[in-house]
């Protein structure tokens, strides 16, 4: 029987505020500091992905905690309004909706985030009746949700009882501890880490080093490398992409569509090559606008960029 959902996605929820300029750097001392722009956005891996996601045209669905609050409520909307289903979101009076604020200055950003509501979800929130309307399980933002983490294990495990795939991300640790993700890992079909999130995870010297590492745990791995676009693993199976040449409004969620692209390929049985360059091109073209949503390809776009790039897809 189809299930209504190609992706559920158990995340955290919250908005972005987007201060934008060249030389933005606060000063401490009462100094005010002017930003030539602000935006509040969708905000949070999670929901960008499942934006992300559902703009190429998968089904996707997404669970999470928010406060019953202005941002809370501008996050559901945002998110209804981009296609993804948000009836299993739990709104928690008790809860405040968190928010990330971000300095933006084109290539690079800082990031100060109010954590609220982002780490409240867990693992048995997450029913064996909803897991079994889905076909891929998604997690983002491991090392935020604090209360998933110790049950994230088994929860994949469940997934896989019953019959999804799983993928993971988990973000930068603020905590720079690091190795609570290794526990997840195992249960996991395909592993989202950035470059310097590999690196930091194995403890290794090199990428190399870091992908041999994680395909020792993991069966599929696909690493997010920047502008110097992507890298994958599968086994002895190996592929790389360069990213497109795009211009940079800022990169705020690159990473999650880059996730969106990939799981697109993989849930329609693309091989790995293909599945790394539909990643690249989600990420890359994702840069364009302001906020992680705002210039999210479809799915016919991200394939003629491909096109004209001389990467076509098959």
């Amino acid at each position: 029987m189809p299930r209504p959902y190609d992706v559920l996605v158990a995340g955290e929820i919250n908005p972005d505020l987007i201060l934008a300029g060249p030389d933005l750097e606060p000063r401490f001392g009462q100094q005010e500091v002017l930003a030539e722009q602000a935006d509040l956005t969708i905000g949070s891996s999670s929901a960008i992905f499942a934006c992300g996601a559902a703009r190429l045209g998968l089904k996707v669905a997404l669970i999470g905690v928010t406060g019953a609050d202005l941002f809370g409520r501008f996050m559901l909307e945002a998110l209804m309004e981009r296609g993804v289903d948000v009836e299993h979101v739990i709104v928690d009076p008790g809860q405040q909706t968190g928010l990330t604020v971000i300095l933006n200055r084109g290539a690079d950003r800082a990031i100060l985030t109010h954590i609220g509501a982002m780490g409240a979800l867990r693992a048995d929130q997450v029913g064996d009746e909803l897991l079994a309307m889905a076909r891929h399980l998604h997690v983002g933002s491991y090392f935020m949700q604090t209360a998933l983490q110790p049950g994230l294990p088994g929860l994949f495990r469940r997934a896989r009882a019953l019959g999804l795939s799983s993928s993971l991300d988990t973000n930068w640790d603020p905590d720079g501890e690091w190795a609570r993700a290794a526990e997840a890992l195992p249960e996991t079909t395909i592993f989202f880490p950035n470059e310097n999130e590999a690196l930091r995870i194995t403890g290794s010297a090199s990428l190399e080093e870091a992908l041999d590492r994680l395909s020792d745990e993991v069966p599929l791995v696909a690493a997010k490398l920047g502008a110097a676009g992507g890298q994958a693993r599968a086994g002895e199976k190996a592929a790389r992409a360069p990213a497109l040449p795009v211009q940079v409004a800022d990169t705020v969620g690159a990473g999650d569509s880059f996730d969106a692209g990939f799981l697109y390929g993989y849930l329609n049985g693309w091989g790995l090559s293909d599945c790394l360059r539909l990643a690249v091109a989600c990420g890359s073209l994702s840069t364009r606008g302001s906020g992680g949503t705002s210039a999210q390809p479809t799915l016919e776009e991200a394939l003629n960029t491909l096109k004209q790039a001389g990467m076509q897809i098959g």
